[in-house]
């Protein structure tokens, strides 16, 4: 199928961007049916939705020749969630009206006041902005809403929940009766249909969103990781892809700050955006991105709404996403306009529930993957090597000239070597994690008068050594070798120290303690570990069995706890004794 638009002009432009085909939601918008109408579009991020509303309101701008049509003030007004989403679309529609003559003005937090007001004065045809700084405009009169043909409210949803309401009214109710309204939102809740019931007439409904609500293009994988691991596997993740471009969503903007500085060391090109940078610093950060200068940008949720990036590949949620939404929001930036891309998730060990209920919500078949070791990513780097010095290369007379004087006084085997060194020596070194060794099991010597504690985590809250001993050495303060045998029951986790240390251990263990351990409690076994054992024996497979009454109805069998015990003598007394 091909562009059917409004004019020669606007073709030329899509052609000459590498357009050949609509996208589903662009095709929609540019059925008969749709002409002239108020639309209520559900479309992803990444569906092409600007160029499909650019398109849609060509007859409220041009007229038949495809001029722009006479008027004193902006004709189109664009409202989006962001700034850096309201640039995005600017920059769109620029390249798509340019041959028509048609003036875009963005008027956006962060930028110089004066400057948009000058260029909303000098008559532009298309206006895109952000709610408040529209608003302002607004009101101070330099942003005259008269001759209004269409508005569009572009990521609708994401305006609602980011508190935009009385900006949106306010505008909205600024604008002539008579206008086309345009609203498209990824999701449709409550407010976003009374928003569209209240100023939109006889709207037509279009969705291009499918059942399966995760992105097509985007291949899931999830990561089960110790909590002092997530940072190493962070870095061996972006040396295994290798990505021509990488997002890194952390949290908070503190956690952006800390992540950023431990990659740059690294040697790896990094960009942070986050709330504490200025609108210059993110254009800066986002330029870097797209010149190639840097190939990572660690941001926030909040810094990162609206980022489009043709070359992005690969996102990493070094934080879980706090919901299904969230998730897809941030993967969405990455597959975007049929191409692929990668979304991996960082699960601490003891969340993994957590995240796989996350994962049903939003309909996503994620890959449950180990995370890359040292050894995978130097296979992955030697098959890049290799496809790069064996691809056909042209020879030119100066290089001939050095390959010439290399062969006289190296052999080739001693070229070829140097050659790989020095391609090593640019990368980042991969990180040893620190589940890559099995965790000890078994007495050694400096146990013999070992102390225990417990954990009040065990089998039923995914408890595995490969994740509790790394979080025994980061609490506690200790190496591998100080940490004993790791026995694990249903519901708590029992584990040795050598007697000389578990003072500091302890010590360590209340300094440490953070709400970042999900409520895991360290706490010292008081009495004989073999008493410890066997409950937890008990609970693992014999519980059931230990709970049910003798025969001759003397309480549980076995060893067990007298709170079970005293109840079946008062209520069956053994025969031929007097009930006490």
């Amino acid at each position: 199928m091909t562009f059917k638009t409004y004019s020669p002009l606007l073709s030329e432009a899509l052609a000459a961007r590498g357009y050949s085909a609509p996208t589903p939601v662009q095709a929609a918008v540019l059925e008969p049916e749709a002409a002239g109408r108020d639309l209520v579009v559900s479309a992803q991020t990444g569906s092409g939705k600007t160029v499909a509303f650019g398109l849609t309101m060509a007859p409220q701008l041009l007229d038949e020749n495809g001029k722009p049509l006479p008027a004193r003030s902006p004709r189109a007004l664009i409202i989006a969630p962001t700034r850096e989403l309201a640039l995005q679309v600017s920059r769109e529609l620029s390249w798509l009206y340019e041959t028509s003559g048609i003036r875009v003005a963005t008027c956006v937090g962060g930028m110089n006041p004066s400057v948009e007001r000058r260029a909303l004065s000098q008559g532009a045809q298309i206006v895109v902005g952000t709610p408040g700084r529209l608003r302002d405009h607004l009101e101070r009169g330099a942003l005259e809403l008269s001759a209004l043909a269409v508005v569009v409210l572009d990521e609708a949803d994401e305006m609602l929940d980011m508190g935009f309401r009385e900006d949106l009214e306010e505008l909205l109710d600024a604008t002539p009766e008579g206008r086309r309204t345009l609203l498209f939102s990824a999701t449709m809740p409550k407010p976003i249909v009374a928003l569209a019931r209240r100023y939109q007439r006889d709207a037509m409904r279009i969705s291009t969103v499918g059942e399966d609500r995760g992105h097509g293009d985007i291949s899931y994988q999830a990561m089960a990781v110790a909590p002092a691991d997530i940072e190493r596997v962070v870095v061996n993740l972006l040396r295994l892809h290798e990505a021509e471009t990488a997002i890194l969503f952390c949290a908070t903007r503190d956690n952006v700050r800390h992540l950023y500085a431990n990659l740059t060391e690294r040697g790896f090109a990094v960009v942070a955006l986050s709330g504490e940078h200025s609108q210059n610093e993110r254009n800066q950060a986002l330029q870097a991105l797209r010149d190639r200068r840097a190939r990572v940008c660690v941001a926030t949720d909040v810094a990162a709404r609206g980022i489009d990036l043709p070359s992005l590949t690969l996102v990493i949620h070094v934080e879980i996403p706090r919901d299904a939404e969230t998730l897809q929001h941030r993967s969405g930036r990455t597959g975007r306009a049929g191409k692929k891309g990668t979304a991996v998730l960082l699960v601490p060990y003891p969340r993994r529930r957590r995240v796989e209920g996350m994962l049903r919500s939003a309909r996503i078949a994620a890959e449950w993957k180990a995370a890359p070791t040292a050894e995978e990513i130097h296979a992955a780097d030697n098959e890049r090597l290799l496809t790069a010095l064996l691809a056909p290369v042209e020879q030119e007379e100066a290089d001939q000239t050095l390959v010439a004087r290399l062969l006289a006084e190296r052999s080739a085997e001693e070229i070829a070597t140097a050659l790989v060194q020095a391609h090593r020596a640019r990368l980042p070194q991969p990180e040893e994690l620190l589940t890559a060794e099995p965790a000890p099991r078994t007495p050694r010597e400096g146990f013999e008068q070992s102390a225990w504690f417990r954990l009040n985590i065990g089998r039923s809250q995914n408890a595995d050594p490969r994740w509790i001993l790394p979080l025994l050495c980061r609490r506690g303060h200790l190496s591998r070798g100080e940490i004993g045998a790791i026995r694990i029951a249903a519901r708590e986790t029992l584990f040795e120290v050598p007697g000389q240390v578990a003072e500091r251990f302890m010590a360590a263990v209340r300094r440490t303690a953070t709400d970042e351990d999900d409520g895991v409690e360290i706490v010292a076994v008081e009495g004989p570990p073999r008493a410890e054992a066997k409950r937890n024996r008990r609970e693992q497979g014999g519980s059931h069995r230990a709970r049910q009454p003798r025969q001759d109805g003397r309480g549980p069998k076995g060893p067990g706890d007298r709170a079970h015990a005293k109840p079946f003598h008062k209520k069956r007394p053994s025969p031929g004794r007097p009930e006490r």
